[in-house]
């Protein structure tokens, strides 16, 4: 996972890039791209990035559906393709209501119906090119659009509820989690959604789990964990955050951390793997007492799993 780092944007567009190229060599398979309110536009950092690699795959974490029209986001996600040669994969989803509705001042209302209209849309927009033809309770779309010599963009959604989760196995190519341990993705998640896309005719989804990773000593683990929650713990004040930690056995976001040494993390990545997901996207967390520590932290940790993105 990279960004959203502090700094202005001047700034941003020579650390994206370096970022970028730094993780293709490192061997990583795949680069997650947040979308933060206040931050970086996350399918611009995908062009950049893009622009400055040549295999790894491209993907945002997520983008917000009430932000775009799903046609103009078609229209984006296409170009962003064509940057990418293939390798962008589209994440979005219906965002929070802290986001939606008090920042933007737009409704947040039948999330997963406007997702599964919205989906309607962009899968139409996505089979083209030619005319983009759907009426539903949400949009009503009479729109050309030619797009040519494209390959098949894959949509992943955010889907943490059980009709979420349906709807993302009926309709995309899988989901991209956060706050989800091996629980609630082995007993809810994964089951969920599989069985969605196999009644759909799909095939089997991909399940990207979105896991903090810390690389420290035995004796620091609890530190750590009590960091991560000063650093990400906002991501529990979300009601759809919090109805998914109910069901695992993770209670806040330092639970989640696979903390401790490079054993210890390991076992704990792999137990995401065991429990079924796919695909695992690490928001490294740097640990330290200063600002050196922190940056010899995070490349040490960034070394680390590099070597295991071959087997993970």
């Amino acid at each position: 996972m990279i960004g959203p780092e502090r700094g202005r944007y001047a700034e941003k567009v020579a650390k994206l890039v370096s970022d970028a190229e730094a993780a293709e060599a490192a061997g990583f398979t795949s680069i997650w791209v947040p979308q933060i309110p206040n931050d970086f536009d996350a399918l611009t950092a995908i062009v950049l990035m893009g622009r400055a690699t040549a295999r790894i795959e491209l993907g945002t974490a997520v983008m917000p559906i009430q932000t775009r029209h799903p046609v103009a986001m078609a229209q984006q996600a296409l170009a962003t393709q064509a940057v990418c040669e293939g390798r962008f994969t589209l994440g979005l989803g219906p965002s929070h209501h802290w986001i939606v509705e008090d920042m933007l001042g737009l409704p947040y209302e039948r999330p997963a119906g406007l997702v599964r209209d919205y989906l309607e849309v962009l899968n139409a927009a996505f089979a083209g090119p030619g005319p983009v033809d759907v009426e539903n309770d949400s949009y009503r779309v009479h729109n050309p659009l030619d797009v040519t010599d494209i390959v098949p963009t894959p949509v992943l959604v955010a889907a943490l509820a059980p009709v979420m989760l349906r709807v993302a196995g009926e309709h995309a190519s899988g989901t991209i989690l956060w706050m989800a341990d091996e629980r609630a993705i082995g007993d809810h998640i994964a089951p969920r959604i599989t069985k969605a896309a196999e009644e759909a005719g799909r095939p089997p989804p991909r399940i990207v789990a979105g896991v903090p990773v810390a690389l420290c000593a035995s004796d620091q683990v609890d530190a750590a964990r009590g960091w991560a929650n000063q650093v990400l713990g906002h991501a529990e004040y979300s009601p759809n955050y919090e109805r998914l930690l109910e069901r695992g056995d993770a209670t806040d976001v330092g639970d989640l951390l696979a903390a401790g040494d490079e054993s210890a993390v390991e076992g704990r990545l792999r137990r995401f793997r065991d429990a079924g997901a796919t695909d695992l996207s690490f928001r490294i967390l740097p640990w330290g007492p200063d600002r050196s520590a922190r940056i010899e932290s995070r490349r040490r940790t960034e070394a680390f799993l590099a070597t295991l993105a071959g087997e993970l």
